[in-house]
């Protein structure tokens, strides 16, 4: 049963049949982060990295996904496991949370990451750089920033994508809601614990217990 949810939310695709839904959700539970995390640059200070833009760029989080999985023609489950690494990435830079200044180069570089370490066949940097609308020289300085705020924890256990697959299908439940429960008290789905916004949900690989935090 889980199988053929997570195979749903994989390979579903929308009206127009050219874009898998998790492209869909996953750009509205990060455009949500983003905006809930520019909202908290008011009242606090957060690092600036080499994935942040001086300002924010015009492309839309889903449209800046929908180009990537356009062109970089990797497999629709390298997108789970980039929200997975991205997700890794703020965990373990608590002080880089994901905002409107930098989810273009984060998305971009997190999906590079996941098409080397899943796929088979792949492009190389100056290809993703093209279509990221960056340098290839800011791109392999991207994916080393990257690899090394993971601690280049790359592995993703069967368990552990198939609940972020869960949280995506959540997603999909919520945008598929009428407009009056959309104006009903949502869920906060901390699981009990504090809710954090500097992430999309924590990860315990030894106990497979996970919050969303938008």
């Amino acid at each position: 049963m889980a199988e053929a949810e997570t195979n749903t939310i994989i390979n579903d695709k929308d009206d127009q049949e050219t874009v898998p839904k998790i492209i869909t959700f996953l750009s509205s539970l990060l455009q949500r982060v983003a905006e809930s995390n520019d909202h908290c640059r008011l009242f606090q200070s957060q690092k600036i990295s080499v994935f942040h833009g001086l300002t924010r760029p015009t492309i839309s989080i889903k449209s800046y996904l929908e180009r990537i999985f356009k062109y970089a023609n990797c497999s629709p489950s390298c997108f789970v496991v980039a929200y997975v690494y991205l997700d890794r990435f703020v965990q373990m830079q608590p002080s880089l949370p994901i905002n409107s200044y930098n989810v273009h180069r984060l998305l971009i570089t997190s999906v590079l990451v996941s098409a080397k370490f899943m796929d088979d066949m792949y492009y190389n940097n100056a290809y993703y750089a093209k279509v990221g609308g960056i340098s290839t020289v800011e791109m392999n300085l991207l994916e080393v920033d990257f690899l090394f705020g993971l601690g280049f924890q790359l592995n993703v256990a069967r368990t552990t994508f198939h609940t972020y697959c869960t949280f995506l299908q959540r997603e999909m439940c919520m945008q598929i809601q009428s407009p009056l429960q959309q104006l009903l008290p949502q869920p906060s789905f901390n699981l009990g614990r504090p809710l954090k916004i500097h992430c999309c949900f924590n990860e315990d690989e030894s106990s497979h217990h996970h919050q969303l935090a938008v």
